[in-house]
């Protein structure tokens, strides 16, 4: 060995001494990070369940269980693999810090959140892809994995479900889904959660159900919810937040549905139904806009009635029509919305026009919206509810001491006293 030789060796000597003090400790949270992979139908509503959860750092669709087939969404999807035994499945990668969040508690999570006795499917989703499966990294996960599926089933089976048909295996290889995957429902606002929970769940609690008998009278709204649904989250936020319809609304999960006859199926979220005397009407699933929601409550509210016409066909009510004589004397309050409940004009503004019409000197401040209107050869000025969008009538510069005149139909409208 030369000169040379020897210095270069001793400066790697010294370089990787150096570089190995400076490694600094591993992190106690480091230390705690777990990893296993789930597989409980489609891994979209699953991911944004497990991102949910306190003491989980991350959670990745993907493929994992699977040999002899390419592990991308079209191979696995395809008709020639859905009965495949050897197709991967959808699955989510977890990754937990076990100080915070339990291996324990993450598979109740996991078997509260979906249904285990079904086999290659989830609901609508049918398919090898769709098998429930617990992929562990550890003896731990595997024993707990055991442990937790033997106390499950004894809750299934006192609840009168079937025989968990979940596998618990080691994980061989995971492989992280395409892009479009990861994130799903966050980058995709206007559709549904999955929901095919049993209702069945492991911590016991003394809640009563909900009493439903009051959704066995008359017409109701019934939004069905499942937790850690963002879709469920937005609809709250851009509708029911803000209703204050006479037509009453109730939230409800799938498991507290007693006595109701409901058509269209539990297993999305947000559901929609419409409901007269306990029975669907009609209903929705996924979510709905403001604008949605508004004609769909109105079509089961009013039917084919004058009401509806002028909210949604800019109809006009017939003047002297019995609503405007029902309504052109109230005490002192608010005319709202028919359909949201919003208040839209006060009686302190109202004023006898006698053109067989509710009038108005003006509207509840925010609470209405005005647009051009040239239809019949006119050129008006159409208004419109800001909560609903539905016609309310138009406008006009011939009111009282030069003030607007507000001309609204008398059938959109629904009349509340002023709160003393």
């Amino acid at each position: 060995m030369n000169a040379r030789q020897l210095f270069l060796l001793l400066l790697g000597l010294f370089a990787a001494s150096a570089s190995f003090g400076a490694m600094p400790e591993p992190s106690s949270a480091t230390s705690h990070v777990k990893t296993i992979v789930l597989g409980a139908g489609c891994f979209w509503g699953a991911e944004k369940g497990y991102e949910a959860l306190d003491g989980v750092e991350d959670a990745v669709s993907g493929y994992a269980d699977g040999r002899g087939v390419e592990p991308d969404y079209e191979a696995i999807s395809s008709l020639a693999h859905r009965r495949d035994p050897d197709n991967y499945a959808e699955v989510v990668q977890v990754r937990y810090n076990i100080e915070v969040l339990s291996t324990r508690a993450l598979l109740q999570h996991f078997f509260e959140q979906h249904d285990p006795t079904q086999l290659n499917r989830q609901g609508n989703d049918v398919g090898t892809q769709y098998r429930s499966t617990i992929l562990y990294a550890d003896e731990e996960q595997r024993a707990t994995a055991e442990q937790v599926l033997d106390e499950y089933q004894k809750l299934l089976t006192a609840a009168g479900r079937g025989a968990i048909v979940t596998t618990i295996k080691p994980l061989e290889t995971f492989h992280p889904a395409e892009d479009y995957h990861q994130d799903y429902l966050a980058k995709n606002p206007r559709g549904y959660c999955p929901d095919h929970a049993t209702g069945v769940r492991f911590a016991a609690t003394t809640t009563p159900p909900p009493d439903n008998a009051a959704l066995l009278r008359g017409k109701h709204v019934l939004v069905l919810e499942a937790e850690h649904c963002p879709f469920c989250a937005r609809f709250r936020r851009d509708v029911t937040d803000a209703y204050a319809g006479s037509v009453p609304l109730t939230h409800r999960r799938a498991d507290q549905l007693q006595g109701l006859t409901l058509k269209t199926p539990t297993w999305a979220t947000p559901t929609v139904y419409f409901l007269d005397n306990g029975k669907e009407v009609s209903g929705h699933q996924g979510y709905m806009s403001a604008a949605d929601f508004y004609r769909a409550l109105g079509r089961a509210k009013l039917g084919d009635s004058d009401a509806f016409h002028v909210a949604f066909d800019k109809s006009t009510d017939r003047r002297f029509c019995w609503s405007y004589e029902k309504l052109k004397h109230t005490p002192d309050g608010v005319f709202v919305d028919k359909l949201s409940g919003a208040p839209l004009f006060d009686t302190r503004d109202r004023f006898d026009s006698g053109s067989g019409w509710l009038s108005f000197t003006r509207s509840v401040e925010g609470a209405t919206v005005e647009q051009s209107d040239d239809s019949h050869g006119m050129q008006r000025t159409e208004v419109l509810s800001k909560s609903t969008g539905i016609h309310l009538g138009h406008v006009f510069d011939d009111g009282p001491d030069g003030k607007p005149r507000y001309c609204i139909n008398a059938t959109v409208l629904e009349f509340k006293p002023r709160a003393h």
